[in-house]
């Protein structure tokens, strides 16, 4: 602590670190905390700004940017946990960036904007961006693929977002050709003229957007900014901004910190760990904590935060060894790190399920326990498993193995043969079969006709049978329509299988029906032309083969693996305890923590992904077995040679020996003393705790005493 220069706001309920505090009084223009996995940046952030507050900075002074509403809304709770008064903490701005791009934005948008919160929101405006590029490019330009189907549309969406998080829109392109524009920025040509047409209808031309969707404002304000516009001129007066989770920072968000932070007055203080970049998709990268920020503002400060205390030192010093970077726990907790073998998925989902009766019988809440996997694939396996031991499970933000377009298909092509689309209950589930069958069937309807459609099916199951029956819009008089790119066969290949199923007895085998239908219907090619990319079309077919894998080993026929189907389902869709297991990807978990983490299926030809960058694996990986508190639980095939390399890289033998003696040492220091007493004294008696050396803390509005000085003459006002 430096001594000329003490904190002047003491956190309430912790004592800060020597790391801590270093931050809390650091008077750089820009400074950048390099932060490790659970070394409580968010807590960092809100002492610090504690301190200014406490340093008689008015709170309308103050900016707080996050990158999504729950990280805003658990720092906005970290202000009133660390003592900011809750009168103060609420005049503080603590924002995403899209809140704060939007109310920028609203001094020059019309009274009219509509706000798409929802890619729903969006589906009647890529159609009209989709017509558009027909109207232009179709007939024109070869390997143009304009589909209207669900699958598409989410692609779609997902490259649009892409290009603007990524500011690639704004790359200067004009002397090349459109092949040559989507070439060099990534994307397909069809997405990439899509999105062009999209964003002019967005923005009327040029004359003000029309419509947001997620991210547009962030966006918009970027492009702004870039084009010289004068909107940054409009800034309110911060004096300090402060940004979490750093190493989600993309193109757009850094234009936007960047023209805060070049405000004359304003000072920077941004956490992040350069080994949580993990969405490379949506612009993220360790360039900005590694090297825009220091090409912008070569002065700035680095401070570490390197002591956890989500977990203790076992994992700490597992991830140092993984990272090859200082770690430190100052906990005195020892995180148990368990391993567990397997020979194919079935037995590794039965070692998860057995993870979990274990933690349960330990006498821990389910709760409290998280599967981790690292693509949605993998959860076929596990979930039939849970159903079997009756262990509930959600899926927040992915849904259940059944839900998902591929199964759903192949769900609808078992109804109509067995003809009985009624079993499936729900009707948010028959309109998504009908959706996932026209889809992989590559049949085309205008926007009206499939929206009636669905709505007669959903009401009326029989009527999915007659689905392949209705003439689609292939054609538009003699014209080829611009839909009609793939190949027709497809359709024709379905309704084939349809009649083929009808004609098969139920009580054959299901595993010999399934994988005959995906024969037929060429469902490994179908998936590779739906899916642009290679990576998710794998996924795809490793889901297929999961549900094939999971019809042989229960040896039911057709009939009863139908019935199952739909008693698991009814068993995921009933009202579930609040004590569940959840099932979620790797890469939504960010920012999270569980007591205990499963992470399965750690193998060679799974994680890491040998189609993907190892470096963003390695991220993807250390964002999962980070988010562990008390227990780590690691299941990887039997055979070594085809375990994940990364468990190796944890060294944990070595880790272990040095985590026995840091849980020793933790144990071992003495309590701190707390370095204030708080008074509870009235406006009326200020006069008397003043005269007496009580000093007054302007954070949170009370009077205190140091520690050391003599109690007693403060006995009247000491809480009891």
């Amino acid at each position: 602590m430096n001594d000329a220069n003490p904190p002047r706001f003491t956190p309430q309920g912790l004592i800060p670190t020597p790391e801590q505090t270093a931050i809390q009084l650091a008077r750089n223009k820009v400074v950048l905390v390099d932060a490790n996995a659970g070394a409580a940046k968010t807590t960092t952030l809100a002492i610090r700004i504690g301190e200014a507050l406490a340093r008689k900075l008015p709170p309308e002074q103050i900016l707080a940017l996050t990158f999504t509403p729950e990280a805003r809304d658990v720092l906005r709770q970290r202000l009133l946990d660390v003592g900011v008064p809750p009168a103060q903490a609420h005049r503080v701005a603590v924002l995403t960036f899209e809140d704060f791009a939007g109310q920028q934005l609203d001094r020059i948008d019309g009274d009219n904007l509509r706000q798409c919160a929802e890619a729903r929101q969006l589906k009647a405006y890529a159609l009209a961006a989709i017509d558009r590029a027909a109207e232009r490019h179709a007939g024109r330009m070869e390997g143009l693929d304009l589909q209207t189907h669900s699958i598409a549309l989410a692609q779609f969406l997902d490259v649009q977002l892409q290009l603007k998080a990524t500011m690639a829109l704004a790359a200067d392109v004009e002397y090349m050709g459109l092949e040559e524009i989507a070439e060099l920025m990534g994307v397909p040509l069809t997405d990439y003229l899509t999105t062009v047409e999209y964003e002019t209808l967005r923005l009327d031309g040029g004359a003000g957007a029309v419509f947001r969707g997620p991210f547009d404002a962030t966006y918009d304000l970027a492009s702004n900014l870039q084009a010289g516009a004068r909107l940054a001129e409009h800034f309110p007066d911060y004096r300090i901004v402060l940004c979490d989770e750093l190493h989600d920072l993309n193109e757009a968000a850094f234009q936007i910190l960047d023209a805060l932070i070049a405000k004359p007055h304003c000072y920077f203080v941004g956490a992040g760990d350069k080994d949580q970049v993990i969405h490379a998709k949506l612009g993220a990268s360790d360039e900005y904590l590694n090297r825009r920020f220091a090409q912008n503002y070569p002065n700035l400060v680095r401070y570490p935060l390197t002591a956890t205390y989500r977990h203790g030192p076992h994992l700490a010093y597992a991830m140092a060894e993984f990272k090859q970077k200082a770690v430190e726990s100052g906990l005195p907790l020892r995180t148990e790190i368990r391993q567990a073998h397997y020979d194919g998925s079935a037995a590794c989902a039965q070692q998860t399920v057995a993870a979990v009766q274990q933690w349960k019988a330990d006498g821990y809440p389910l709760d409290g326990c998280a599967i981790l996997i690292r693509d949605r694939h993998q959860s076929m396996a596990i979930e039939n498993a849970l159903i079997e031991a009756d262990i509930d499970y959600r899926t927040p933000a992915m849904a259940g193995y059944l839900q998902r377009d591929e199964i759903l298909f192949l769900r609808g092509l078992l109804a109509i043969g067995l003809k009985d689309f009624a079993a499936v209950k729900s009707e948010q589930v028959r309109g998504a079969v009908v959706d996932a069958m026209i889809a992989f069937s590559e049949m085309r309807f205008s926007t009206r006709r499939l929206d009636n459609l669905k709505a007669q099916i959903v009401k009326d199951p029989a009527l999915l049978g007659e689905l392949f029956l209705i003439e689609d819009e292939q054609r538009d008089g003699d014209e080829l329509n611009y839909r009609d790119v793939a190949s027709t066969a497809t359709k024709k290949a379905v309704i084939d299988t349809i009649a083929w199923l009808s004609s098969v007895d139920p009580a054959t085998p299901a595993a010999a029906v399934l994988t005959e239908v995906c024969e037929r219907v060429k469902l490994v090619a179908t998936a590779r032309r739906i899916f642009v990319r290679p990576y998710e079309a794998g996924v795809v077919n490793k889901s297929v083969a999961g549900l094939l894998e999971a019809a042989a080993a229960s040896g039911q026929t057709l009939a009863e693996f139908w019935a199952a189907m739909n008693a698991r389902e009814a068993f995921v869709r009933r009202k579930r305890e609040r004590k569940a297991v959840l099932i979620e990807c790797v890469a939504n978990a960010k920012g999270k923590e569980f007591d205990h983490v499963i992470l399965p299926f750690l193998q060679a030809d799974e994680f890491p992904h040998p189609t993907q960058s190892r470096a963003e694996e390695e991220n993807l990986f250390y964002v999962g077995a980070t988010r562990a508190r008390a227990r780590l639980t690691l299941l990887s095939p039997a055979d070594a040679a085809l375990r994940s390399a990364f468990i190796a890289q944890m060294r944990l033998p070595k880790s272990a020996a040095a985590a026995d003696a840091a849980i020793a040492r933790n144990q071992a220091k003495p309590a701190a003393a707390p370095s204030r007493q708080y008074l509870v004294a009235s406006y009326q008696e200020k006069d008397q705790v003043k005269a007496l050396g009580a000093q007054f803390d302007i954070a949170r509005r009370a009077w205190y005493v140091e520690a050391g000085r003599d109690l007693a003459p403060f006995a009247p006002w000491i809480k009891k």
